[in-house]
């Protein structure tokens, strides 16, 4: 319960419209309630051409026997095009509001997912990066596709339902017990409507139980299925490489027909109970009938009056009937809220602490002091203290895993240190606001990312004024300006989905024209020059060489040629920093640095 109404709160900034359907819905019903009331006269006075007897005509408002007593005063032909008109009318009117309402309701629940949506976007991107290394990406997308549709429907049809059908209710109850009372109708066929209700509740419960399991497994394999369809074509290169084709469909149908089964599961446990309301609607009917029939053969019970209870009793069902499937549907959608609000309800690993301080722009050094991290209980690194000055380049080699790129991305706080600090310019980095401490670093990493959008825009990431002369500069110092000249559009060029419209090399490019745009103090290279050819390689370095004068630089290189000029740099192995310094003092001490050298330089003899 507390789940629902928590996620009633994202209906509440839109009330008013809320307020404005529920005024439709009870004028919709008002003139629902009036049009039943048409039966009495159409049947008594009409068809079987008697007056309209009310046995307790003293119970009935004054305005009410005037009507009365105005229709028996009419001709059977008279009061019959009379009421075909006012029926008419009526029904116009109902089924305005009716459409009103069910517009606004609509409205409602597409203003409550878009608000969700956004709010869901900006907690991920409030995440911190542990999350992201926990949650694949389709199931990510899938709490804001599938999860978020399904409350859309439990708001537009449960919410709207909730709110109508009480009114329905109401209404039909009123005209039920009104006839009871002035036509003196048997308790016993309220009683047996009262069976009625209670029949029909039980097994909707039972079922909508079990149904809130099956959704929550539903949008698992929705998950499941969106990070499969998320996998395979960002990474349709390497399926059609393998020629791994055959596997992905056959993966994918697997996947497929499990959620088949599951929806189909939840199919039959939503469609079973109409057959069994209706079953027992007209068991209910029949025991009525049979009840009423004896005291309409004996005059005490006109058949105007019976009629008009009868469609009372139904038009009681149908409310009834809704209720009982908001109550299913609810259940579906707490499943999926259930997801939504885990999401919203994760905790960023990395944040602004209270009171948190803007950066000032670094001007001695940034410095590690005995800092340890651990992924979870792995501890990748431990008691690391260095120190890399302005104008300084800091390189970090060793064998593969030992933890080079956590050092590094300890720096921007895309993880916090588990032991120990890191300061810069003396100052803790976690007193400081994230967004200042990024605004001082430009990365880039091994693993290029660009955005489906134009070659300018991905340049100037990170930026609101994109002015072109700086990011054709920008892209002069990275070697890309000519290459996106002989493109279509040159820098409107669409670049495509993770840039895939490109090559590595001209990707990487790109990569690097847009750490060069937002001229940073620090700088952190992760196998920055790792995809460019031999020429593009020289002239990048240049490049960087100039960029990097008067900065910082953190520096990972698995080719230990290109950081010669490095510095310090830092040999890492098991976590540990276990050499450092310039490169020809290592190569002097004939440590791990030199053996790797020494592979390195034997392969490229090789090659």
């Amino acid at each position: 319960m507390s789940k629902y109404r928590r996620l009633i709160q994202f209906v509440m900034p839109h009330i008013g419209v809320l307020i404005l359907a529920g005024a439709c819905m009870v004028v919709s019903s008002a003139l629902s309630g009036v049009s039943f009331g048409m039966i009495i006269p159409l049947v008594d006075k009409i068809i079987a051409g008697k007056s309209i007897v009310i046995p307790h005509t003293e119970l009935l408002p004054q305005f009410l026997r005037d009507i009365v007593a105005a229709a028996n005063a009419m001709s059977r032909m008279d009061l019959l095009n009379r009421i075909m008109i006012i029926f008419l009318i009526l029904w116009l009117l109902k089924n305005l509001f009716e459409f009103l309402q069910t517009y606004l309701m609509n409205d409602v629940a597409q203003r409550v997912i878009r608000d969700m949506k956004n709010i869901i976007y900006r907690k991920f991107l409030a995440l911190s990066m542990d999350f992201y290394s926990k949650n694949s990406t389709g199931k990510l997308m899938s709490r804001i596709t599938y999860d978020s549709a399904i409350i859309r429907d439990a708001i537009s049809t449960g919410l709207t339902d909730l709110c109508y059908q009480p009114i329905q209710l109401i209404v039909y109850l009123g005209l039920l017990l009104a006839v009871k009372v002035y036509f003196s109708i048997s308790w016993l066929l309220l009683g047996v409507a009262g069976v009625l209700f209670l029949l029909v509740v039980y097994p909707v419960v039972k079922i909508g139980k079990r149904l809130k399991s099956i959704s929550r497994q539903s949008q698992e394999q929705m998950a499941d299925i969106t990070t499969t369809l998320h996998e395979t074509i960002s990474g349709v290169r390497v399926v059609k490489a393998f020629s791994m084709e055959p596997y992905e469909a056959r993966k994918f149908a697997d996947q497929n027909q499990h959620f088949y089964k599951l929806s189909m599961k939840s199919v039959k446990r939503m469609t079973v109970v109409s057959p069994i309301t209706e079953f027992v609607g007209v068991f209910c009917l029949a025991v009525i009938m049979w009840i009423a029939g004896k005291d309409i053969v004996s005059g005490a019970l006109s058949a105007g009056a019976f009629a008009a209870f009868t469609a009372s009793l139904f038009s009681v069902m149908r409310p009834v009937k809704r209720l009982t499937n908001v109550y299913t549907i609810n259940q579906q959608a707490m499943a999926a809220a259930e997801r939504i609000f885990e999401t919203l309800d994760t905790k960023p690993s990395v944040s602004d602490k209270p009171g948190a301080v803007a950066l000032p722009k670094i001007k001695e050094a940034a410095r590690f002091e005995n800092v340890s991290f651990k992924y979870d209980d792995k501890e990748v690194l431990k008691d690391i203290t260095l120190e890399v000055r302005v104008g300084e380049i800091a390189a970090f080699v060793g064998p593969s895993g030992v933890g080079k790129t956590t050092l590094v991305n300890l720096l921007p706080r895309f993880y916090d240190v588990t032991k120990g600090r890191i300061t810069i310019d003396g100052i803790d980095i976690r007193d400081c606001t994230a967004r200042s401490l990024m605004g001082q670093i430009g990365v880039v990493t091994q693993e290029t990312i660009l955005f489906n959008d134009t070659v300018a825009k991905n340049i100037a990431y990170g930026s609101e004024e994109h002015a072109r002369a700086d990011i054709e500069r920008a892209a002069r110092i990275a070697n890309a300006h000519d290459f996106i000249m002989k493109m279509p559009e040159g820098y409107d060029t669409i670049v495509g989905e993770r840039g895939f419209r490109l090559s590595g090399g001209e990707k990487q490019r790109l990569a690097i024209a847009r750490a060069v745009y937002k001229d940073p103090p620090i700088l952190i290279l992760d196998e920055a020059t790792s995809q460019l050819d031999t020429e593009s390689e020289m002239l990048v370095q240049e490049a960087i060489d100039r960029m990097m004068k008067g900065r910082t630089v953190f520096v990972i290189a698995h080719r230990l040629s290109t950081i010669k000029h490095a510095s310090t740099i830092y040999v890492l192995d098991r976590g540990t920093v276990v050499e450092k310094g310039p490169h020809d003092e290592l190569i002097e001490r004939s440590g791990l640095y030199k053996r790797l050298y020494d592979m390195q330089f034997k392969d490229n003899m090789v090659k």
